[in-house]
């Protein structure tokens, strides 16, 4: 196929690799040119405009920062819907509260083409490696249509309703995992004074139920970060977080629900981006809130 890249940032540039891989036409754009580099030099073809990558291609991904973001390139001048694309598949993956999506799709279906929203759970690995789990969010029919190319990036595909639904679903998985970092770095300053080492501390807490999936294969990661390596690898950043999180709070209010337990992790989060942490990746919260952890005083 001819698929579109829409922001290729991180995951955007991992998302183009495994769909190349796969023996697909890609094409990207990105508003910042710089960030095409990668995927051009991997034989990918680049768009100087929005418009002009979705009249090369039969679907188009985009991945995009926020809603502010999915207007531009959509609706703006130059923007995804300006040409014809009559028959087409966008396939919305964006982290993004499930309002903006539905916003999206009349805008979509009013050009005649057709529209999921599909973010994914993992990092840029398993982006790399086929192994995201994909979200789909749409009609049956859009559905069938964008399964096919979510499988060539996830070891598991679920449609679980109509637009909207896979960005909530995204929120949610999100959740436990964002909390959990601040979570760990609360145990690990009950143990800070026993003098044990952060890779047999990891190996611990990765053996118990304390320890979510994540602990064994992102372990080499937190122990560089609990040491505080100056180099720890940058797969999810302290600012990302802190957007999702800000995400997550939106999407309940909307419903009218509280998250606590998030409103007070973004504070945690919100702190460390305040201190220059913002660009560091997630992981190095730990070594943050073991620095920091006495300035919120007793009890939080």
């Amino acid at each position: 196929m001819r698929i579109g890249i829409a922001g290729t940032g991180r995951m955007g540039a991992a998302i183009g690799e495994r769909l190349m891989d796969q023996g697909n036409e890609i094409h990207a754009w990105n508003r910042s040119a710089a960030k095409t580099r990668a995927l051009e030099e991997k034989g990918a073809r680049v768009a100087a405009t929005p418009t002009e990558l979705a009249g090369r291609c039969d679907a188009v991904i985009t991945i995009l920062t926020d809603a502010a973001a999915i207007e531009a390139v959509y609706n703006g001048k130059d923007g995804l819907l300006e040409g014809d694309v009559a028959g087409k598949l966008f396939m919305e993956m964006s982290t993004v509260p499930s309002a903006t999506e539905r916003a999206l799709a009349p805008a979509v279906a009013a050009k005649g083409a057709g529209m999921v929203d599909c973010p994914v759970g993992g990092s840029v690995g398993p982006a790399r490696e086929g192994k995201l789990i994909g979200f789909i969010g749409g009609t049956d029919a859009d559905a069938a249509r964008a399964r096919p190319i979510a499988a060539q990036l996830c070891r598991r595909v679920e449609h679980v309703g109509p637009i909207g639904a896979g960005a909530a679903m995204k929120l949610a998985i999100n959740l436990p995992l964002a909390v959990y970092w601040q979570a760990f770095a609360e145990a690990l300053s009950l143990v800070q004074e026993l003098g044990i080492g952060a890779d047999r501390l990891v190996d611990i807490f990765s053996d118990t139920s304390g320890g979510p999936n994540m602990l064994k294969p992102l372990g080499p990661n937190i122990v560089q970060a609990l040491r505080e390596a100056p180099a720890v690898p940058v797969f999810f950043d302290v600012d990302s977080v802190r957007k999702d999180l800000r995400t997550m709070l939106e999407e309940a209010r909307a419903q009218g629900k509280p998250l606590p337990v998030v409103a007070q992790t973004l504070d945690v989060f919100n702190r460390a981006s305040d201190a220059g942490w913002g660009q560091r990746n997630c992981s190095t919260l730990l070594a943050y809130w073991l620095q920091n952890g006495k300035k919120f005083g007793p009890g939080g």
